[in-house]
Protein backbone atom coordinates (compact mmCIF):
# COMPACT_ATOMS: atom_id res chain seq x y z
CA UNK A 1 0.00 0.00 0.00
CA UNK A 2 2.65 2.19 0.76
CA UNK A 3 4.51 1.50 -2.66
CA UNK A 4 1.46 2.37 -4.63
CA UNK A 5 0.46 5.57 -2.50
CA UNK A 6 2.28 9.08 -3.57
CA UNK A 7 0.47 10.87 -0.96
CA UNK A 8 0.76 9.08 2.17
CA UNK A 9 -0.53 10.67 5.67
CA UNK A 10 0.10 9.22 9.28
CA UNK A 11 -2.02 10.23 12.05
CA UNK A 12 -0.92 9.23 15.83
CA UNK A 13 -1.55 9.70 19.39
CA UNK A 14 0.07 8.77 22.47
CA UNK A 15 0.76 4.90 21.88
CA UNK A 16 3.64 6.44 19.31
CA UNK A 17 5.51 7.78 22.38
CA UNK A 18 4.96 5.14 24.86
CA UNK A 19 8.22 3.00 23.86
CA UNK A 20 10.20 6.75 24.52
CA UNK A 21 8.97 6.28 28.22
CA UNK A 22 5.66 8.78 27.98
CA UNK A 23 2.55 7.34 29.85
CA UNK A 24 -0.42 7.66 27.81
CA UNK A 25 -3.34 9.24 29.08
CA UNK A 26 -5.93 6.94 29.73
CA UNK A 27 -4.33 3.84 30.35
CA UNK A 28 -4.14 1.99 33.70
CA UNK A 29 -0.68 3.09 33.69
CA UNK A 30 -1.10 6.11 32.21
CA UNK A 31 -1.19 9.73 33.33
CA UNK A 32 -4.78 8.78 34.84
CA UNK A 33 -3.68 5.84 37.16
CA UNK A 34 -1.56 8.74 38.84
CA UNK A 35 -2.84 9.66 42.04
CA UNK A 36 -3.23 13.03 42.12
CA UNK A 37 -5.82 15.56 44.07
CA UNK A 38 -7.52 16.37 40.66
CA UNK A 39 -8.11 14.47 37.52
CA UNK A 40 -5.75 15.30 35.06
CA UNK A 41 -8.85 16.72 32.71
CA UNK A 42 -8.82 19.54 35.92
CA UNK A 43 -5.23 19.89 35.95
CA UNK A 44 -4.53 20.09 32.46
CA UNK A 45 -7.92 22.89 31.88
CA UNK A 46 -7.48 26.10 31.39
CA UNK A 47 -9.38 27.24 34.60
CA UNK A 48 -6.94 25.35 36.86
CA UNK A 49 -4.00 26.88 35.09
CA UNK A 50 -5.71 30.62 36.18
CA UNK A 51 -6.45 29.02 39.33
CA UNK A 52 -4.12 26.97 41.13
CA UNK A 53 -1.04 27.80 38.67
CA UNK A 54 1.37 25.92 40.83
CA UNK A 55 -0.16 23.23 41.35
CA UNK A 56 -1.14 23.11 37.30
CA UNK A 57 3.31 23.29 36.40
CA UNK A 58 3.87 21.11 39.45
CA UNK A 59 1.81 18.25 37.64
CA UNK A 60 3.79 19.71 34.09
CA UNK A 61 7.17 19.21 35.10
CA UNK A 62 6.53 15.86 36.79
CA UNK A 63 3.95 14.58 34.42
CA UNK A 64 4.50 16.04 30.91
CA UNK A 65 8.54 17.43 30.66
CA UNK A 66 9.67 15.43 27.55
CA UNK A 67 13.20 16.72 28.16
CA UNK A 68 14.63 13.15 28.96
CA UNK A 69 12.42 11.26 26.46
CA UNK A 70 14.17 10.69 22.84
CA UNK A 71 12.34 9.24 19.67
CA UNK A 72 12.30 5.68 19.32
CA UNK A 73 12.14 3.57 16.30
CA UNK A 74 8.57 4.42 15.18
CA UNK A 75 9.29 8.02 15.13
CA UNK A 76 12.57 7.53 13.32
CA UNK A 77 10.71 5.67 10.66
CA UNK A 78 8.17 7.91 9.67
CA UNK A 79 11.17 11.02 9.79
CA UNK A 80 12.95 8.90 7.31
CA UNK A 81 9.79 8.16 4.82
CA UNK A 82 10.00 11.65 4.90
CA UNK A 83 13.03 12.21 3.67
CA UNK A 84 12.22 9.41 1.24
CA UNK A 85 9.41 11.28 -0.16
CA UNK A 86 7.01 8.31 0.78
CA UNK A 87 5.21 10.32 3.58
CA UNK A 88 3.79 13.51 3.50
CA UNK A 89 2.73 14.52 6.60
CA UNK A 90 2.16 13.38 10.42
CA UNK A 91 -0.58 14.62 12.09
CA UNK A 92 -0.10 14.04 15.79
CA UNK A 93 -2.08 14.49 19.09
CA UNK A 94 1.01 14.07 21.30
CA UNK A 95 2.79 17.43 22.77
CA UNK A 96 6.33 16.29 23.28
CA UNK A 97 7.92 17.09 19.77
CA UNK A 98 9.74 14.07 19.43
CA UNK A 99 8.89 13.77 15.67
CA UNK A 100 10.66 17.06 15.05
CA UNK A 101 13.51 15.89 17.40
CA UNK A 102 13.36 12.71 14.85
CA UNK A 103 13.68 14.80 11.89
CA UNK A 104 10.16 14.72 10.66
CA UNK A 105 9.71 18.13 8.92
CA UNK A 106 5.93 18.42 8.29
CA UNK A 107 4.20 17.93 11.53
CA UNK A 108 0.85 18.64 12.51
CA UNK A 109 0.54 18.96 16.96
CA UNK A 110 -3.18 19.23 16.83
CA UNK A 111 -2.41 19.74 20.85
CA UNK A 112 -0.06 21.94 20.71
CA UNK A 113 3.23 21.28 22.23
CA UNK A 114 5.47 21.13 25.85
CA UNK A 115 8.48 22.13 24.38
CA UNK A 116 7.83 25.59 24.64
CA UNK A 117 5.51 28.19 26.17
CA UNK A 118 4.82 32.02 25.79
CA UNK A 119 3.65 34.92 28.56
CA UNK A 120 0.15 35.69 29.00
CA UNK A 121 0.73 39.55 29.38
CA UNK A 122 3.40 40.23 26.73
CA UNK A 123 3.81 37.16 24.34
CA UNK A 124 6.98 36.24 24.34
CA UNK A 125 8.27 32.66 23.73
CA UNK A 126 9.94 30.60 25.88
CA UNK A 127 11.84 27.08 25.26
CA UNK A 128 11.15 24.10 27.50
CA UNK A 129 14.85 24.71 29.16
CA UNK A 130 14.27 28.36 29.68
CA UNK A 131 10.54 27.56 31.80
CA UNK A 132 12.27 24.79 34.38
CA UNK A 133 15.30 26.89 34.68
CA UNK A 134 11.62 29.63 36.31
CA UNK A 135 10.33 26.95 38.73
CA UNK A 136 8.38 26.73 40.55
CA UNK A 137 6.28 29.19 38.74
CA UNK A 138 7.33 30.01 35.10
CA UNK A 139 7.24 33.86 34.84
CA UNK A 140 8.28 36.56 32.27
CA UNK A 141 10.62 38.86 32.20
CA UNK A 142 7.53 41.37 32.06
CA UNK A 143 6.16 39.30 35.54
CA UNK A 144 3.56 38.25 33.58
CA UNK A 145 2.88 34.13 33.44
CA UNK A 146 4.23 31.75 31.24
CA UNK A 147 1.77 29.34 29.93
CA UNK A 148 3.16 25.88 27.96
CA UNK A 149 1.73 26.32 24.22
CA UNK A 150 -0.63 22.97 24.87
CA UNK A 151 -4.45 22.96 24.17
CA UNK A 152 -5.81 22.81 27.43
CA UNK A 153 -9.23 21.66 28.51
CA UNK A 154 -11.70 24.26 27.68
CA UNK A 155 -9.57 25.99 25.40
CA UNK A 156 -10.32 25.36 21.36
CA UNK A 157 -7.74 23.53 18.73
CA UNK A 158 -5.51 26.17 16.54
CA UNK A 159 -7.22 26.87 13.71
CA UNK A 160 -4.43 26.77 11.21
CA UNK A 161 -3.08 23.79 12.46
CA UNK A 162 -6.43 22.21 12.45
CA UNK A 163 -6.99 23.57 8.41
CA UNK A 164 -3.82 22.42 7.54
CA UNK A 165 -4.06 18.45 9.24
CA UNK A 166 -7.44 18.23 7.48
CA UNK A 167 -5.96 19.16 3.49
CA UNK A 168 -3.45 16.67 4.23
CA UNK A 169 -5.85 14.20 5.45
CA UNK A 170 -8.21 14.77 3.10
CA UNK A 171 -5.58 14.92 0.27
CA UNK A 172 -3.78 11.56 1.36
CA UNK A 173 -4.32 8.25 -1.08
CA UNK A 174 -3.64 6.34 2.22
CA UNK A 175 -3.60 7.75 5.87
CA UNK A 176 -1.30 5.26 8.30
CA UNK A 177 -3.28 5.55 11.66
CA UNK A 178 -1.50 4.15 14.60
CA UNK A 179 -0.61 4.53 18.59
CA UNK A 180 -4.03 5.85 19.05
CA UNK A 181 -7.35 4.48 20.32
CA UNK A 182 -9.34 7.04 18.50
CA UNK A 183 -11.22 8.21 21.84
CA UNK A 184 -10.04 11.58 21.71
CA UNK A 185 -12.40 14.05 19.82
CA UNK A 186 -12.50 16.02 17.69
CA UNK A 187 -9.36 14.85 16.32
CA UNK A 188 -10.00 11.45 15.68
CA UNK A 189 -12.95 12.81 13.64
CA UNK A 190 -10.55 13.90 11.04
CA UNK A 191 -9.54 10.51 10.01
CA UNK A 192 -13.14 10.72 8.13
CA UNK A 193 -12.21 13.04 6.12
CA UNK A 194 -9.68 10.27 4.02
CA UNK A 195 -11.01 8.83 0.91
CA UNK A 196 -8.76 7.11 0.15
CA UNK A 197 -6.56 3.68 1.89
CA UNK A 198 -6.69 3.80 5.23
CA UNK A 199 -4.43 1.22 7.67
CA UNK A 200 -4.60 0.98 11.36
CA UNK A 201 -2.24 -0.24 14.11
CA UNK A 202 -2.36 -0.11 17.74
CA UNK A 203 -2.14 -2.92 20.55
CA UNK A 204 -5.99 -3.06 20.73
CA UNK A 205 -7.94 -3.36 17.88
CA UNK A 206 -9.95 -0.06 15.70
CA UNK A 207 -13.24 1.00 17.03
CA UNK A 208 -16.06 -0.47 15.50
CA UNK A 209 -17.66 3.00 13.68
CA UNK A 210 -17.93 4.83 10.47
CA UNK A 211 -14.48 4.74 9.16
CA UNK A 212 -13.57 1.36 7.61
CA UNK A 213 -10.06 0.58 7.46
CA UNK A 214 -8.37 -1.70 4.42
CA UNK A 215 -5.86 -3.32 6.90
CA UNK A 216 -5.50 -3.57 10.36
CA UNK A 217 -2.63 -4.63 12.69
CA UNK A 218 -2.93 -5.21 16.58
CA UNK A 219 0.80 -4.76 17.56
CA UNK A 220 3.34 -2.72 18.54
CA UNK A 221 3.74 0.46 17.01
CA UNK A 222 7.27 -0.41 16.86
CA UNK A 223 6.30 -2.53 13.35
CA UNK A 224 6.29 0.89 11.75
CA UNK A 225 10.08 0.18 11.83
CA UNK A 226 9.89 -2.31 9.18
CA UNK A 227 8.42 0.12 6.67
CA UNK A 228 11.91 1.26 5.92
Amino acid sequence: MLDESRHAVFFGGAGVSVPSGIPDFRSPDGLAGKKYPYPFEVILSHEFFFTHTEEFWNYCFNELDPSAAKPNAAHIALAELEKRGKLKAVVTQNIDGLHEAAGSRRVFELHGTAAKGHCVRCGKVYGADAMRARRPVPRCDCGGLIKPDIVLYGESLDESTVEGACEEIAESDLLIVGGTSLSVYPAAGFISLARGKKAFINKTPAPRGSVRFDLEITGDILLLSRLV
